[in-house]
């Protein structure tokens, strides 16, 4: 293959990418945004956040992974130009997302008389825990926003849902800024605050998509049609049988975050607040990688209606030369500025010691992170979700969690040894997803 028979397709996932990336990387800045303000308040409210944002992202991309199932499915109809069948999805998407997300909010709340049993210091558990119940909060908006952005990225729109994204952060930030230090005549209200500012920012990002709807003609006829539609019970369980496989396919690889920052917190509130100094970076790298991943289960989807599986074929291996140059850009960065960039977080001498040592570990494993995630978005936008599942839950829980535990305490690797368990678990997550991949092409083929 030559690279000019490429060149199309990194075009056209780049346009398609570039949206989804920075409405990405505006999420995971709300998370940053709030470590580095709370880090600078004390190194306990980071080792707090870090406590409470691990617990709660469980539960949050779950139901981001279940409204994922709606992006193939109005892709694919989108792909063979049957609008009408992409409105029925849309109208039972957000029946079928609105009954979960109820469900998921009240499960969220209860974890929380479940803290105090998850081994954490007192002092971090009594900031964590108002903070955890604002997330809380947050979760039915935030749901509801997710929904809709997967349906217009279904349908080929991206900005709307960058646009919205990036207006989000300023309002988290502005509010942040006068809670979390009590400008303005507010009390300065630390981690608490911090916990305003992103409830008030997941409210307003669903309020934003439906201005956006109602000035656009275009996208309001598909809600006016919609109104219409009936729900059908075929309907909501495909799309159940599609999203829910992807939210605990996500919630996999995020339980092997969530737990290695227990166990984190088992070694004191230092190390835990390195680990989400080191997390929070590794992240935003990540969610370039996840932009361009979810572009490409946008192009996947819109070829498998076409039945054009070359195009196909070259639109995947073109995202991964993309994401494999973005990470491994990432990787050296992380090596360079390894004493640097926790500067960001935290002031704390230990804290800054401990993060460059996690990211020398996280340079390394950012090429299979990258490999990982755009096998998955590939296999995504086949439908195939429920052997990526068995994959994810093998590779994660079953491989990398117990070598996060054996490095840090049996072979007292200490704080390195839980990320020496994540860069196994990916290494063999990303494998294992690229021969899936390779064999349902061949097969297709």
């Amino acid at each position: 293959m030559k690279f000019q028979d490429y060149l199309p397709f990194y075009r056209r996932n780049l346009t398609l990418a570039l949206p989804i990336v920075l409405s990405q990387i505006g999420q995971v800045t709300v998370s940053l945004a709030d470590n580095m303000m709370v880090g600078h308040v004390g190194t306990t409210e980071l080792a707090a956040a870090s406590f409470a944002n691990s617990v709660f992202m469980i539960g949050m991309v779950f139901g981001m992974g279940v409204t994922m199932g709606l992006t193939p499915l109005v892709g694919k109809a989108f792909g063979q130009n049957q609008l009408q069948k992409a409105i029925v999805w849309l109208k039972n998407g957000i029946a079928a997302h609105l009954t979960a997300s109820v469900a998921l909010t009240a499960l969220m709340f209860s974890i929380y008389f479940f803290l105090p049993f998850m081994g954490q210091p007192e002092n971090v558990l009594h900031l964590a825990r108002p903070y955890y119940l604002l997330l809380c909060a947050s979760y039915l908006p935030f749901m509801f926003f997710f929904t809709l952005k997967q349906f217009f990225e279904g349908i080929g729109n991206t900005k709307i849902a960058m646009q919205i994204t990036l207006s989000a952060n300023v309002i988290n930030i502005a509010v942040n800024y006068v809670f979390i230090f009590g400008k303005f005549g507010f009390p300065e209200m630390g981690l608490l605050g911090a916990g305003i500012g992103t409830l008030t920012s997941r409210i307003c990002m669903p309020l934003l998509f439906a201005y956006f709807i109602l000035r656009n003609n275009r996208f309001k006829r598909y809600f006016v049609f919609a109104r219409y539609q009936k729900i059908f019970k075929k309907d909501i369980v495909a799309l159940l049988r599609i999203g829910i496989p992807i939210g605990f396919q996500l919630i996999v690889e995020v339980a092997a975050f969530a737990i290695g920052a227990v166990m984190m917190g088992w070694l004191g509130e230092t190390p835990l607040a390195a680990h989400q100094v080191a997390l929070g970076l590794a992240t935003f790298t990540y969610m370039i990688s996840l932009g361009i991943s979810q572009a490409n289960t946008i192009r996947v989807s819109h070829q498998m209606g076409d039945k054009d599986y070359l195009s196909l074929r070259r639109a995947v291996f073109a995202s991964t030369h993309l994401v494999l140059i973005v990470m491994s850009l990432s990787a050296l960065l992380f090596i360079l500025l390894r004493n640097v960039l926790p500067l960001m977080f935290s002031t704390d001498e230990n804290v800054i010691q401990v993060a460059a040592s996690l990211l020398i570990i996280a340079a390394v494993f950012q090429l299979f992170d990258g490999l990982q995630v755009i096998m998955q978005s590939s296999l995504r936008g086949m439908a195939d979700v429920t052997t990526p599942m068995l994959i994810a839950f093998i590779a994660y829980l079953l491989i990398g969690i117990p070598t996060s535990y054996v490095f840090t305490f049996v072979l007292n690797a200490g704080p390195q040894g839980i990320w020496y368990g994540y860069l196994v678990g990916l290494g063999t997550a990303g494998i294992l997803f690229y021969i899936r991949f390779m064999r349902l092409l061949k097969r297709l083929a």
